[in-house]
C-alpha cells in the first residue's frame, strides 16, 4: 500500500458525499419548483445563500484536507523508521477526521432534504386551505345570488305566485318555496 492511498480514498469519499448532497438538493429543489407554480399566496423561501454557504464550507473542508494530506504524504516520504510510524498514525487520525467531516456533510444534506420536504408539505397544506376557502366563497356567493333572485317574489302570496306562473305557462302546483324557485328558474332562462 502506497502512502497516498488513504488520502486518495478519503478524497474519493468526500467527492461522493458532495455529489450525493448535490443530487439531494437538486431533487428537493425540483420537487419544490414543481409544486410552487400551484401556489400563488405562499411566501417564497430563498435557499440559494444557505446552499452556497454549505457547499463553500464543504469545498473548503475538502481543500484543507487535500493540502494537509499532501503535506503529510511528503513528510512521511522523507521520514524513516519510528518517525514514519508516528506520522502514519497521525495520517490515520487525519483520515478519521476527514471521515467525520464527510459524515457531517451527509447529515447536513439530510437535514436540508427534510427542510425541503417540510416546505413541500406546508405548500400542500396551503393549497388545500386555499381550495377550501375558494369553495366556501363559491357557496356563499351562490347563496347570496339565490336570495337576491328570490327577493322580488318573497312578499307575494301563493295565489299571486300561481297567477304569475300561469302567465308564463308554468305549473302552479307545490308549496310557496317551490313556486318561487320555479319563477326564479324561469327568470334565469
Amino acid at each position: 500500500m502506497t502512502s497516498k492511498e488513504p488520502y486518495t480514498a478519503a478524497a474519493a469519499q468526500a467527492r461522493r458525499v458532495a455529489e450525493q448532497t448535490t443530487e439531494a438538493w437538486k431533487e428537493s429543489a425540483n420537487r419544490i419548483a414543481d409544486q410552487a407554480h400551484l401556489v400563488t399566496q405562499v411566501p417564497q423561501v430563498d435557499l440559494n445563500q444557505p446552499v452556497e454557504q454549505y457547499f463553500d464550507f464543504v469545498q473548503r473542508t475538502v481543500d484543507l484536507n487535500r493540502d494537509l494530506a499532501k503535506r503529510w504524504a511528503e513528510l512521511v516520504n522523507s521520514l524513516s523508521g519510528a518517525a514514519r510510524d508516528r506520522a502514519e498514525s497521525f495520517s490515520q487520525l487525519v483520515k478519521d477526521q476527514a471521515d467525520t467531516l464527510a459524515g457531517l456533510a451527509a447529515r447536513q444534506a439530510q437535514k436540508t432534504e427534510q427542510l425541503a420536504q417540510d416546505q413541500a408539505e406546508q405548500i400542500q397544506q396551503a393549497e388545500k386551505e386555499q381550495a377550501r376557502q375558494a369553495r366556501q366563497a363559491e357557496r356563499e356567493h351562490a347563496k347570496r345570488e339565490r336570495a337576491k333572485a328570490r327577493e322580488p317574489y318573497e312578499d307575494l302570496t301563493k295565489a299571486e305566485l300561481s297567477e304569475e306562473l300561469a302567465k308564463r305557462g308554468l305549473p302552479k302546483t307545490g308549496n310557496v318555496d317551490e313556486l318561487i324557485d320555479r319563477l326564479v328558474e324561469s327568470d334565469s332562462q
